[in-house]
């Protein structure tokens, strides 16, 4: 086994890698940039190395001082993590050419099966079956219309050198293929600078479903089982599990052995991953290969009990695997959500700043690859994958319950994140189900918000949540807010009810506390319902709050400012305003047109920005349709009409700062 080696990547992946190492006593070096002096790969090494300029073109991809840095710290191999220089043949080249070890395929391989025009081929050769489409690729358009004449519309324009959905484009009648064929060669060739091009059938509804391999220098290779990773936006995965519900037994043999028929045609060795496309009668197709460690290989390690990392050292030092095929076993199910900077409501657009608070997600069988902590500042040099929270559970809904709870209480605070899209996905019944294919998050949301209006009970939950710290605000003496994290109801005396109205949108609810004679217990009334609450941990001073209701834990994110709460909880984020009897009733001394008027104008409910509007003037609306996005307190909200009928006059647009009570859209009712 290697003494040292050398982690050619940063965030999360360049952590997880010297976790491993740590563990089996290899030394590591990181290599970092200038703005990653002080990340947390570089503090998880046990040396580091700057080798550049923060631009990613300047540092982690230039090959020679990645090598250099090697040498000259002793390294007897390079783990390049995934990205970067992961599949660069040349550099898998160069690494050999040094004498060191490139814990990775060999070069040859990288080469023929990062060319999806190539490898294509392989797969033919080894008895793979392909999606119906032409072994090459397309010079021109005549030479393109002559394939789909064969293929048939629609039909997938697709880069020959690279992936991640770049270049690629649906193409759904003669009449647009030049034009797809033009953006695609342009944009294929910006990113990966080859403008090859080949065609396939388009399979509309599908599931991306692939096969984790292993394989050594000796011959030996072995399947891990399959990952389901078809909810995707723009062809980026965004949840990924293991199993898939869609494959049975015998379906999971066959495509292991057309996955490691593959590989042993490429001559492969070390982790590789084997994507296919699953149509609705549970045909595969083989769609490319992976040369690298898979960002979701944890749910692969979660059902196997295995460490891939640790099996792509050894095979690079030349060991044989260490079990055969007929020793995998998979136990459980195991449920991935990758953690991004980004922003789901403005169209998935990267979000760059400090992170000021960071509170990780815990839990019972609760995995957290995390690459940033309070104080990281996320640039706008590279991706915005910030951590995968992975899941695992006997039961695929025991793990997608557990990786739910973990994601409520993951606070990241100084920039948006996707945590609650991610969460939202989970909590869609149509998730629940199984109900999935590459079109899922297309179907079922819309500008980075579900389609569906989330369950009464849950909005009722988060009504409670932010009324409890109300009450707590507004009741406990000086003294018992010396901790912040005192506990809730210790200071008050029991009461029949404390009675509320709390403010939603247009959806206002009657709540009502009542004190147990019990520590720490409530029952809550609302809108007539009846909940048990009790308060056993209040981390209100991280933002955070745990409720158990019901004899159910549920851990929910707060902010607040004055009487207005921000809170999200399962994917569902809301605003939401408390008021006290007094406060009510002084909200009502307002004048007598405002009260006739309430129906004719869409009313902002508090301070904020203006981050989206749904209509314009003349469409038609119908009562509860979200129609304005406003930002405040680093949430956003969708304020929804509170009426049938036309839009009359839209009096605001994006950017624009607005007031509590400001007319936002008048109507023709």
């Amino acid at each position: 086994m290697f003494e040292k080696i050398l982690i050619a990547n940063r965030g999360e992946i360049a952590v997880r890698i010297a976790r491993t190492c740590k563990r089996l006593g290899i030394r590591t070096v990181a290599v970092h940039s200038e703005i990653d002096a002080r990340s947390q790969h570089v503090q998880a090494a046990d040396e580091a190395v700057f080798i550049g300029p923060s631009r990613s073109d300047q540092s982690y991809l230039v090959k020679e001082k990645v090598l250099d840095a090697a040498l000259a710290r002793g390294c007897k191999a390079i783990h390049p993590g995934y990205g970067f220089l992961s599949e660069n043949p040349d550099f898998a080249e160069m690494v050999a050419r040094a004498g060191l070890a490139f814990i990775g395929p060999p070069a040859a391989a990288i080469a023929a099966l990062g060319d999806k025009v190539a490898s294509k081929a392989l797969a033919v050769k080894a008895g793979v079956p392909v999606v119906p489409g032409i072994l090459k690729s397309v010079d021109d358009l005549d030479e393109a219309l002559a394939a789909a004449e064969g293929i048939g519309y629609p039909m997938l324009l697709k880069p020959a050198a690279g992936g991640g959905g770049k270049g690629m484009r649906i193409v759904a009648s003669r009449d647009e293929l030049a034009a797809a064929m033009k953006a695609g060669r342009a944009e294929t060739r910006k990113a990966f600078g080859d403008d090859r091009v080949f065609v396939e059938k388009y399979i509309a509804v599908a599931r991306h479903v692939e096969i984790q391999i292993m394989a050594d220098q000796h011959g030996a290779v072995i399947h891990l089982g399959e990952r389901e990773c078809s909810v995707q936006r723009r062809y980026q995965k965004v949840i990924e599990e293991s199993p898939s519900v869609a494959v049975d037994a015998d379906l999971r043999r066959r495509m292991g052995e057309c996955a490691c028929r593959l590989a042993r045609q490429a001559s492969y060795a070390n982790a590789g991953t084997v994507e296919f496309i699953l149509d609705a009668a549970a045909n595969f197709y083989f769609l490319e290969m992976n040369t690298r460690l898979q960002v979701e290989h944890p749910v692969t390690e979660m059902v196997t009990g295995l460490d891939l990392v640790e099996l792509q050292l050894r095979v690079a030092a030349g060991e044989p695997l260490p079990l055969r095929q007929e020793d995998v076993a998979w136990k459980g199910w195991a449920v991935e959500a990758r953690v991004c900077a980004e922003d789901p409501v403005r169209g998935f657009l990267p979000s760059t700043g400090m992170i000021t608070r960071y509170s990780p997600a815990r839990g019972p069988n609760i995995r957290l690859d995390s690459g940033v902590e309070a104080g990281s500042f996320v640039s706008v040099f590279y991706d915005s994958l910030l951590a995968k929270v992975i899941a695992w559970g006997e039961t695929r809904q025991t793990a997608i319950d557990s990786l739910v709870r973990a994601l409520n209480g993951y606070h990241i605070e100084g920039l948006s994140t996707n945590v609650d899209f991610v969460n939202a996905v989970l909590t869609h019944p149509a998730f629940s189900a199984g109900r999935l294919s590459t079109g899922f998050i297309d179907a079922h949301f819309e500008k980075g918000l579900p389609k569906l209006t989330p369950p009464a009970e849950r909005l009722h939950y988060m009504a409670m949540a932010a009324t409890i710290v109300y009450h707590n605000r507004q009741n406990l003496t000086r003294e018992s807010l010396k901790p912040m994290a005192a506990q809730v109801g210790s200071a008050h005396e029991l009461a029949d009810c404390h009675p509320y109205k709390v403010r939603c949108g247009r959806d206002l609810f009657e709540i009502c506390l009542r004190k147990d004679p019990r520590p720490h217990a409530w029952t809550v009334s609302v809108e007539g319902q009846s909940y048990a609450v009790t308060t056993p941990e209040f981390e209100f001073y991280r933002r955070r709050l745990r409720l158990k209701i019901n004899d159910q834990s549920h851990m929910f994110r707060l902010y607040y400012q004055y009487s207005f709460f921000g809170v999200a909880f399962c994917g569902t984020a809301r605003i939401f305003e408390v008021f006290s009897p007094r406060e009510w009733e002084l909200s009502r001394h307002m004048p007598a047109a405002r009260d006739e008027a309430l129906l004719n104008v869409l009313l902002c409910p508090m301070p904020g920005l203006v981050v989206d509007v749904r209509v314009k003037q003349g469409e038609r609306v119908h009562r509860g349709q979200d129609l304005v996005c406003i930002e405040s307190m680093k949430m956003e909200s969708y304020v929804a009409s509170p009426c049938d009928g036309e839009v009359a006059e839209v009096r605001v647009s994006p950017g624009q700062a607005v007031e509590s009570d400001e007319v936002l859209i008048r109507f023709n009712v």
